[in-house]
């Protein structure tokens, strides 16, 4: 778990950068600022100093709108090299009741600012509603309404499902013919699948617990660790919840895992307990 002590070096140079990153979701929350922050520090300061301790955080702001250029930019500035965000993409958008007419909303967001990002602009998660039901020709052309590019950079698009109609070999393949990443979802309220259907993988632990200090006991975060780098690696984790037939091994690519929600004071100390098995493996 932090301590105070963590104070002194505030903005030290982050960890050498591995394929692996894990965080939480957003940098304001009361509570952590008796158990993440320092006493002493200012409230504008904390995404400075969540930045330097993670090595990326999600933000939830952008589901609810999206945000001015200008504040993109300050986001962007706070932050060290190496340290990216992942983004919401707006409610409005993945609310559609049909999501191929969402072309406008989608044009709009994107072209909206998010390039003053630059090369902290890590996923774009799209999350659709637990309402949202498995349509695959809606879906299909929804997907690809996604640009792959912005300001020359590439654009990285990841989808969470909600809803029971997507545990479906045919919706992995769809998935898998647009190499988009599915969320895997670790959370008692909704779907779970950690079929890989694209080049990166995305993680959204919600089981953080109250009585534990670091979230997760340090069994669960073993398994979380070697989770990760076998994510890492090209390698599945069969052990988890599956819906079709696993691909074979493939390249390495780059992991991002959150914990989110639950004991939400506990998941600062969490990612930053996950985040040292991680990079203690890969000494």
């Amino acid at each position: 778990m932090p301590t105070k002590a963590a104070s002194k070096d505030l903005f030290a140079a982050p960890a050498a950068q591995h394929a692996v990153r894990i965080g939480i979701g957003g940098w304001t929350y009361a509570p952590w600022r008796k158990n993440f922050y320092p006493d002493d520090l200012v409230q504008k300061r904390e995404l400075e100093y969540a930045s330097r301790q993670l090595r990326v955080i999600e933000i939830n702001g952008t589901f609810y709108g999206a945000q001015k250029p200008a504040t993109y930019a300050r986001w962007a500035a706070e932050t060290p090299e190496g340290f990216v965000f992942s983004l919401k993409a707006p409610r409005y958008i993945i609310g559609a009741k049909v999501l191929a007419d969402t072309a406008k909303g989608i044009t709009g967001f994107i072209e909206g600012g998010l390039d003053q990002i630059g090369d902290r602009l890590g996923p774009i998660l799209w999350q659709l509603p637990p309402t949202s039901r498995f349509d695959a020709d809606d879906l299909d052309a929804f997907l690809r309404l996604l640009p792959s590019k912005l300001a020359g950079r590439p654009l990285r698009h990841v989808l969470e499902v909600r809803h029971p109609s997507f545990l479906s070999a045919e919706y992995v393949a769809l998935a898998r013919s647009h190499r988009i990443p599915t969320v895997f979802t670790d959370s008692p309220q909704y779907p779970s699948l950690a079929d890989v259907t694209g080049n990166f993988t995305y993680a959204r632990l919600m089981r953080s617990e109250d009585g534990i200090a670091t979230g997760y006991g340090a069994k669960d975060l073993d398994a979380w660790s070697a989770r990760a780098q076998r994510w890492a690696h090209g390698k599945d984790n069969p052990e988890l919840p599956h819906v079709a037939s696993a691909l074979p091994d493939d390249g390495a690519r780059e992991v991002f895992i959150f914990f989110i929600s639950a004991a939400k004071h506990r998941n600062p100390a969490a990612a930053m307990a996950l985040q040292a098995r991680v990079d203690k493996a890969h000494r």
